[in-house]
C-alpha cells in the first residue's frame, strides 16, 4: 500500500522535509516527485511555491501508527505519537503529552480499546499467516509496566491474606492479559493457588489455599 502527501513550500527541499515529517518516515524510506518547480516572480508578483509529491510503501505497522495519529487528531488532543519497531515487524506506539492520560481510562480500558483497534487496522486485509502478523502495543506514560507491577503487588498481598485467614479472595473482573499476570505471580507463592470463575467481561480470579484448589479439581 502506498501512502502519499502533496506538499507546497517555497523550495523543493523544504517541501520534501515537510512531507517526510507528515508521513513520519526517514528520507531513505520515501521517494518524491516534483510536480511543479517554485517560481520567484518579480516584485512579489507571480511567485509560486514548489509542489512535491512525497510517498512511501506503508507497512502493516505503519497503518497502525496512522490510525492512532488520526484518532488523536480527530479527538483534538495535544498528543505526540511516537513509534518504533524493535524487530522490524511488530510496532510499539507511545503517546506523550498532557492530554494523553485521558486515553488510559479506568484500569486501562480505553487504552486497551485503542490498542485493539490499532491491531485491527494494522492487520486488516492480511492473511492468517502468523509470521506476517503485526503485533501492535500502545502505551502511555509507561502505564502498562506500572499496571503490571500494581497487579503483581495486589496478587502478593491477597495471597498473603489467604494464607493468614484461610479464606478465598475473589478479585475484580480483569482482561485475559491481566489475569495471566495474577496467575503467574501467585504461582511463585507456596501454599496458594488460583482458578477463574465467570465468563467474558465478568471473568474473575479466585486466590485460595492450594489444598482447596486440588480438592476442587
Amino acid at each position: 500500500m502506498i501512502q502519499e502527501v502533496i506538499v507546497f513550500e517555497k523550495t523543493i527541499e523544504e517541501a520534501i522535509k515537510k512531507g517526510l515529517k507528515e508521513l513520519g518516515v526517514p528520507a531513505e524510506k520515501a521517494q518524491y516527485e516534483v510536480l511543479e518547480n517554485p517560481k520567484k516572480g518579480f516584485l512579489g508578483f507571480g511567485e509560486a511555491p514548489a509542489k512535491v509529491r512525497v510517498y512511501c510503501e506503508v507497512t502493516t505497522g505503519a497503518k497502525a501508527v496512522d490510525f492512532v495519529k488520526t484518532l488523536v487528531k480527530n479527538m483534538e488532543l495535544g498528543v505526540e505519537v511516537k513509534s518504533e519497531s524493535p524487530n522490524g515487524k511488530d510496532m510499539k506506539i507511545t503517546l506523550e503529552g498532557e492530554s494523553a492520560c485521558a486515553l488510559i481510562g479506568h484500569h486501562g480500558e480505553t487504552l486497551d480499546a485503542v490498542q485493539y483497534l490499532a491491531n485491527l487496522s494494522a492487520n486488516k486485509g492480511g492473511d492468517d499467516d502468523k509470521e506476517k502478523y503485526c503485533k501492535v502495543t500502545v502505551d502511555i506514560e509507561n502505564y502498562r509496566a506500572k499496571r503490571e507491577e500494581t497487579l503483581r503487588t495486589l496478587a502478593r498481598r491477597m495471597a498473603n491474606r489467604v494464607l493468614k485467614n484461610g479464606r478465598n479472595m475473589t478479585l475484580e473482573p480483569m482482561n485475559p492479559y491481566e489475569r495471566r499476570i495474577i496467575h503467574s505471580e501467585v504461582q511463585n507463592i507456596e501454599g496458594v493457588s488460583t482458578y477463574s470463575i465467570g465468563s467474558d467481561d465478568n471473568r474473575k480470579i479466585v486466590i485460595c489455599l492450594e489444598d482447596k484448589v486440588k480438592h476442587k479439581k
